[in-house]
């Protein structure tokens, strides 16, 4: 792997945390919506990370094979919706409760939600950390020959 390949991983890794950064601020400004029925209720979501892996070409046997090798970066496969139970309340005397006096909350958890934050945070922190990291690398790699 080449210093290269570093700012390709970690700026793919920045990108995902972005998007779970956004959907953590998405679920915590619908955490109170309300709704009249279950089916316009907002649901928490959630991105599906997987690993990006480069595709190496091995000879076995005279014959070229295409074999998964090592990770270079995380990509979001999808967005998921939550499958917890919505919240439902009784609350006749409000504007958006249904025939039988009941609101839907989402089942958003906000605790949750901003442990989400936090950690996704602190994950895209690192990965511009290794940025650096790798920048002072290749600026020392460079001075190595002007001595």
């Amino acid at each position: 792997m080449s210093l290269t390949n570093i700012f390709n991983i970690a700026g793919s890794g920045m990108s995902a945390q972005s998007i779970r950064l956004n959907t953590v601020a998405s679920n915590i400004a619908n955490a109170e919506s309300v709704s009249s029925s279950m089916d316009s209720t907002y649901r928490a979501r959630q991105p599906v990370f997987a690993m990006v892996q480069e595709q190496v070409m091995a000879a076995m046997a005279g014959t070229d094979r295409s074999v998964s090798g090592a990770g270079v970066g995380v990509q979001v496969t999808g967005i998921v919706e939550s499958a917890a139970p919505l919240r439902k309340q009784f609350e006749p005397s409000h504007p958006m409760a249904n025939d039988q006096g009941y609101v839907f909350y989402p089942n958003v958890n906000v605790v949750e939600e901003m442990t989400n934050m936090i950690s996704a945070s602190r994950s895209f922190q690192t990965n511009a950390d290794i940025m650096g990291s790798a920048k002072d690398m290749m600026k020392r790699v460079l001075q190595l020959g002007q001595g």
